[in-house]
């Protein structure tokens, strides 16, 4: 299961009890029997608690791959917006005003902002949104799924994701009392001898944190500031030692430690930890880990896990959807690999293929590139032509630099 879903899955069971539990712990919802998803939107299934999540993530993996997405994808996701900035996981209705009984979502804004930030042209929405994240920071300075709850580890990660992604430091983000996220992240990692270093996810009912490697991905990369699109390290960093975790540097580390004795043990891999889940390989959270190690500057462990994943995790990715191609996407970039020959698959081209076509695609415009300025070409003999012919002394050149999006 996806890190960020998992944190709204609990959010859920939490809120609206455990009749909510079975729709939302599938990994992929059934389709809503009552209308087809809209045009914009990635993936088929119903998207009542996933919509604006998976639209995100599919949009920051397209444009993370060179792909310019579909404009009315965008504009689907930035008309989710509620005129606060915040978002719900989504709403059936847009044009409705949001209001008391809009459950706002931290992670869904996260991502968005995310996505909207990395892809331009959404400023506003943008800022309006950051604006909202901060007015529901807690007061030990993270962040809760659902405001009014208490801080963890995956909905606090990828809001300093968000943060990052829109230009602000994380660290200068503080409340009222002066607590930043990296204030609250220490708080939230477990001791080094007991639980090994992990952060912590909190019972429902007791609240007491329990070791949990789906929140320790999620806070080790918030701990190092990095959102969804994290570079290949370029430098090894020393192995990790276990510390009590007074700054979120240590915790980072400390959490560092715990996902790379935890792989190894697993074959490269994470196992389901979700309560009555089957003991299966967890897919979602290994990818997510792959970014956690890769921020951490411990490549080879991520590439490792990345090329298992490579192995594994086709089938999974088919039945999952979008969010799960993007999340190997982001896996395959972190890691340095191929999004588009991951283990023989084209991971940008499913992707691509489960919502409304891009208006560009990297392939599309390497090969014009490859056309107008690479090789003998029909426009460089008809340009040696006019010289030749007529002597004027310059080329026309049809070269032109890849759109940076």
């Amino acid at each position: 299961m996806n890190v960020r879903r998992s944190a709204a899955v609990l959010a859920a069971v939490a809120v609206f009890g455990s009749a909510a539990a079975p729709a939302a712990f599938a990994d992929t919802a059934s389709p809503s029997p009552s209308a087809a998803p809209p045009s914009g939107l990635y993936g088929e299934s119903d998207p009542k608690f996933d919509g604006v999540f998976r639209q995100s993530y599919a949009l920051l993996a397209q444009d993370s791959a060179g792909v310019e997405p579909a404009a009315k994808a965008v504009d689907w996701l930035a008309g989710q917006s509620c005129a606060s900035g915040g978002f719900a996981a989504y709403r059936a209705d847009a044009g409705e005003p949001c209001d008391s009984k809009t459950v706002f979502d931290s992670n869904a804004t996260a991502s968005a902002v995310q996505a909207l930030a990395a892809l331009g042209g959404q400023q506003k929405t943008v800022d309006k949104s950051v604006g909202w994240l901060k007015s529901v920071q807690n007061k030990d300075g993270g962040w809760s799924y659902s405001p009014g709850m208490d801080s963890d580890a995956n909905s606090t990660g990828i809001v300093i994701g968000a943060l990052t992604a829109a230009g602000e430091k994380p660290q200068s983000v503080k409340n009222q009392d002066g607590k930043s996220p990296y204030d609250a992240l220490p708080a939230l990692s477990m001791s080094c001898d007991k639980d090994g270093g992990a952060f912590g996810l909190a019972d429902m009912k007791t609240g007491k944190l329990s070791p949990n490697a789906d929140a320790t991905a999620a806070g080790v990369l918030g701990a190092h500031g990095k959102g969804l699109v994290v570079e290949p390290a370029k430098k090894a960093a020393a192995a990790p030692k276990c510390a009590k975790a007074d700054t979120a540097e240590q915790a980072a580390s400390n959490g560092t430690g715990y996902l790379l004795k935890t792989l190894a043990k697993g074959d490269d891999h994470l196992m389901s930890s979700m309560p009555g889940a089957k003991n299966m390989p967890d897919l979602g959270n290994t990818a997510d880990s792959v970014l956690a190690l890769a921020a951490a500057g411990q490549q080879e462990q991520a590439k490792k896990s990345a090329q298992w994943l490579a192995k594994n995790s086709a089938d999974w990715a088919k039945k999952s959807g979008p969010a799960a191609y993007a999340q190997l996407i982001f896996a395959a970039h972190a890691a340095g690999m191929d999004a588009r020959d991951f283990g023989g698959a084209d991971l940008v081209k499913q992707l691509n293929a489960t919502g409304p076509a891009p208006q560009a695609t990297e392939k599309a415009d390497e090969k014009k590139d490859s056309d107008d300025g690479g090789g003998v070409n029909i426009w460089w003999i008809i340009g040696v032509g006019m010289v030749a012919g007529i002597g004027i002394g310059f080329l026309y050149s049809g070269n032109k630099k890849k759109q940076q999006l």
